[in-house]
């Protein structure tokens, strides 16, 4: 169904009043914390000017010092390593099955669907002991591998259902063209459906990227050798039992969030047209 409003201007006054108040309040609320890590990293003590004071004179030592000694770009190195290889694995497995699971019919297809729902509720603390000892058990615990292990098997069920909800809106007419021509299952998907929900396929893996990028209770328990830590991970290192390192602390993680931001502005266009609804053009 074609809306008839292109553009904000085309929208009633008070529609208009109203959108813009709640885009006005969405960006205050998601660049608040930001703006204040950003100047909080600034400060030689945070704790001595809190909030969002300007500090007295730049101090930049917390920036030098995370370089310098703590050698970031390695950690970076860790956590790109892990973050895209996990997200290749899970995303290759992911399409693929959610592509059999949107356009086939075949017995205990609610269930899959109903089963992978299911994980949404579960924590990860849940999960501990036995993720623990399965990777006890394979010998890889203080690997990357571990890591990677984990992470492609974490988050399926959002990608799963991001994929999915794409492929239900590819044209049938697309898979029938290619039946005619003598495409197989896979051929069909690897030449006309992957292609086509690409837009949707992108939002799941950079979604995966974000939560492997950012997460830390994995990180943190499968892995002890400082050189294997990835970013996340290292910000413990800014505590100790008697003090903590805020100025350092906050200048590591404006370091740390620059990568998924620079990611969401070269792919934002792919969130937008999969998060839109998945329509197909033709």
């Amino acid at each position: 169904m074609k809306t008839k409003f292109k553009n904000l201007n085309q929208l009633p006054i008070g529609t208009r009043i109203v959108t813009i108040i709640s885009l006005i309040w969405a960006s205050i609320v998601s660049l608040t914390p930001i703006v204040w890590l950003f100047i909080s990293s600034l400060k030689k003590d945070p704790l001595a000017r809190p909030g969002f004071q300007l500090p007295e004179s730049i101090y930049l030592e917390g920036y030098i010092s995370t370089f310098r000694d703590l050698n970031v770009m390695q950690y970076f190195g860790n956590s790109m390593f892990i973050s895209i290889v996990s997200v290749v694995i899970s995303i290759v497995m992911i399409s693929m099955s959610a592509y059999v699971v949107a356009r086939m019919e075949f017995w205990g297809k609610k269930l899959v669907n109903l089963m992978l729902a299911t994980t949404l509720f579960i924590p990860a603390t849940a999960l501990t002991y036995p993720v623990y000892n399965l990777i006890n058990r394979l010998g890889i615990y203080n690997t990357r591998t571990a890591l990677i292990l984990i992470y492609a098997c974490s988050g399926i069920a959002v990608s799963f259902f991001v994929i999915k909800n794409y492929y239900e809106h590819v044209p049938k007419e697309l898979e029938d063209a290619a039946r005619i021509d003598g495409c197989g299952y896979m051929q069909t998907f690897w030449h006309i459906i992957f292609p086509v929900a690409r837009p949707g396929i992108m939002t799941a893996a950079v979604l995966a990227f974000l939560n492997n990028w950012n997460e830390y209770y994995w990180a943190s328990l499968v892995i002890i050798d400082r050189e294997k830590l990835t970013v996340p991970a290292l910000l413990s290192t800014f505590t100790t039992s008697f003090r903590t390192n805020y100025n350092g602390l906050f200048s590591a993680m404006v370091i740390i969030i620059l990568p998924p931001i620079l990611l969401y502005c070269i792919f934002n266009k792919f969130f937008i047209e999969a998060l839109s609804g998945g329509a197909v053009k033709g």
